[in-house]
This record gives C-alpha cells, structure tokens and sequence, in this order.
C-alpha cells in the first residue's frame, strides 16, 4: 500500500488476518454473537494502526440510516458538558458512530431542529438536563435517551446522576462541622436536576436541631451568584455559617461575595460547590465539591442509545432508569462553624 493512499477495508482485513466481511462486522458494530471478542479486538487494533476510517457517507447510502447522534445540551459553555460529549464520543466511536454536539437555543427547551429534517441527518438524539418534551421539534419518533432528566415513567431511558445524594452527602458534612444556619445558593433553572437539589437540601435538615436553612436563587453566572450571595450574607436575622452552591459557578462568585464583605473561606463562612470542575481547585481556598462522573454519564447514555438502535448488545441498555453515583471532595473551603 502506498504511503499517500488511504487504507481500505482490504487492507484492515489482510492486516488482521481476517476476511473482509468480518472487518465490516466489526467496524459496523454487528459482530456480537459472530465474531469472538478476540478477533473483534485484533480487527480494531488492526484498523487503527492503519488509519483506517470507514467511508460513512457510502455507508449511509447504502444501509439507509446515518451512524450519527445528536447530542442536545443546554450550554457549550460549560464544562460539565464538554465531558459528558466526550464519554459518549469514545463509545460511539468504538462502534462506528459519530456524534453532533448542539446547544438548544432556549437552555432546558424547547429545542429547534437543527437539520431542519432531523430524521433524515441522525439516527437518534441524547439530551442532557433538559425535559423530554422539549425535544419534540426534533426528529420526532427518533429513538431518544435523557440523560440528567425526570424519570417519571412512561418514558425514554434516561442515564441519571444521584443528585439528591451528592446534596446530602454535603448538607451532612457542613452539619457534622456544626453548621445550623445554611443557606441554598440555588440555579434560578427551572429544570428537574436543580429541583431534586432544592427538595434534598429541605429535606437533609428538616430533622436536624437548630437547622435554619435558607435559599436564595439566581442565575447560574459568577457575577449573579456574587450579589445572590452579599443578599443572603447581609440580610435581616443572623448571619448563615455556610453556603451550599448549586455548582461550583455559583461557589465562585460566594467566595468573591465572602471577599468583597470582608469574610473569610471558612473561617468566617464555609463554601461549597457542585460537579467539581477545574476551577474546584483553582480557587483559594480549594472547594469542597461533589464529583459529577460527566464521562460515564455521556458513555452510559451513548450505550443506551446505540442498543435502542441495535448497534449494540440489548444488555447494554440496562434498566430504563440508570443512576450513577456522585462523590463529596472535601477540600479546605469548608470548615467548622465559628459561632
């Protein structure tokens, strides 16, 4: 084969040893109960040495459907949702798939059809943190995986993470340092996942002596978090000892908010976050924050996704309702309460 000339299916297949419909089974994601994982391995192996990419518009055309989803998302902004592509964008690669990341316009929804005949661009959609009904100008009838969302049932399958754990497993913490006064710097989004947080942080201390939750809501910006923050901090009744912060987004800006009124993180105020981004530990002090497996996330959402198509073993679709867990980092912007 020459240097300048791309590889063929022919080439993978002599490479690997293997015939050239065994390489087509492989790398169109068919091979399960035809070919041994072994050899699947070899042919993958033997394909990405190669170079090998296989020519998806002929495919398309001839098979009639596109090897592509749609990954409809709130914000291209935010991290937590580059890495959520990125975990359903290594599964999808592995079986031949390719994934359209898009914003919706309108955040949590409605969203548009970006295609303009979505049907005829995507074989199916994953939406994340946003409600199911506000895909329907989207390919209606495409199969569909949610993936942060309500699981009320009936429904699509839905990949969601234990949110109202990770809110407990901080709310414990800050009452384990003694902490009465908390107040909820809680996402003005009107979408599911920020409902669940607000009902598990009303619910973690109704049954704790003493407790004084607060809530003050706003957008989920540093600047809007930061004058959230001074309103909670200075007004009427006793002080709050600590911030619970829907993400670290919002933690930043009660950390400048703490700043601007002279407080210190955690001497004076414990601050803490939610998803633990990069910016977690690139505050001073570090923040104390819940770990969000965006990866799996987008992974087990794209496994879902790809059996509804039948480009993957049924088992991989696992129950409708999957929920990963989440993880309290605990970090010095937390600390015990100082009165």
């Amino acid at each position: 084969m020459s240097g300048s000339a791309r590889p063929t299916s022919r080439d993978v297949a002599r490479a690997a040893g293997v015939s050239q419909a065994t390489v087509s089974l492989v790398l169109g994601g068919k091979w399960q109960g035809r070919v041994s994982e072994r050899t699947a391995g070899t042919v993958r192996e033997a394909a990405g040495r190669l170079g090998y990419r296989p020519n998806l518009a002929a495919r398309s055309l001839r098979l009639g459907h596109t090897r592509t989803a749609l990954l409809v998302v709130p914000a291209l902004t935010h991290e937590y949702f580059a890495r959520v592509y990125a975990g359903a964008a290594g599964v999808a690669e592995e079986h031949g798939f390719g994934v359209v990341l898009y914003p919706s316009p309108e955040g949590v929804g409605p969203a548009r059809d970006p295609f303009g005949s979505a049907r005829a661009a995507i074989d199916g959609v994953i939406a994340s943190s946003m409600a199911a009904d506000a895909l329907t100008g989207i390919g209606g009838g495409l199969p569909l995986v949610m993936l942060d969302s309500d699981p009320a049932d009936p429904g699509p399958p839905t990949v969601n993470l234990a949110v109202a754990d990770g809110i407990r497993q901080i709310t414990r913490h800050l009452v384990a340092l003694g902490h009465r006064r908390i107040t909820h710097l809680a996402a003005d989004v009107d979408s599911w996942t920020f409902r669940v947080r607000a009902e598990a942080f009303r619910a973690a201390l109704a049954g704790v002596g003493g407790a004084r939750p607060g809530a003050e809501r706003c957008a989920l910006a540093i600047d809007a978090a930061r004058d959230a923050a001074v309103r909670a901090l200075t007004g009427p009744g006793p002080r709050p000892t600590a911030l619970l912060c829907d993400g670290d987004v919002l933690a930043a800006g009660a950390c400048k908010a703490a700043r601007a009124l002279g407080l210190r993180v955690p001497a004076d105020l414990s601050v803490s976050g939610f998803d633990d981004l990069s910016l977690a530990t690139a505050l001073d002090p570090e923040l104390t924050t819940v770990r969000l497996p965006a990866e799996a996330v987008g992974a087990a959402g794209m496994r879902a996704l790809l059996a509804r198509l039948g480009a993957a073993p049924a088992r991989d679709a696992g129950e409708r309702v999957v929920e990963l867990p989440v993880e309290l980092v605990v970090r010095s912007s937390t600390g015990p309460c100082g009165g």
